[in-house]
């Protein structure tokens, strides 16, 4: 089984080429949108490289909801209302510590996000072998 610093590697690796940006800028506490200039097109190349990266499928809206990021009653101007605070929180538990209502969207997504849920995909995926 991977550990953490493992995935951290191979998603800093993925985040380098994706988005082309130096490593020392791919620390777990980095925005992708904020600290690392990801656009909504790059997320769909994030998304694909991570596949190939770790080996696994990763559903669309799984890692980013995007549904829940356009709806209003869950984002008005640019923060997470308490309903999409909830939502979100549901919808991503690995990063649910993260989600609070007023939470800056350009800040939800972040590399130790990234990492908690190919950990948990990771997991998943051995939990089903066994």
């Amino acid at each position: 089984m991977a550990t953490r610093e493992d995935i951290f590697q191979k998603v800093q690796s993925t985040l380098v080429d994706a988005l082309v940006v130096d490593p020392e800028e791919v620390r777990p506490e980095a925005t992708l949108t904020g600290d690392l200039g990801a656009e909504s097109i790059d997320f769909l190349d994030i998304v694909f490289r991570l596949e190939k990266t770790f080996n696994i499928k990763i559903p669309r809206g799984d890692l980013f909801p995007e549904d829940v990021l356009t709806d209003p009653s869950f984002v008005q101007d640019g923060r997470l209302t308490a309903a999409g605070a909830e939502e979100l929180k549901k919808r991503m538990p690995w990063a649910a510590d993260h989600i609070t209502e007023g939470l800056d969207i350009q800040d939800l997504f972040t590399v130790d996000m990234i990492v908690r849920f190919i950990e948990m995909k990771l997991n998943e995926v051995a939990a089903s072998q066994n």
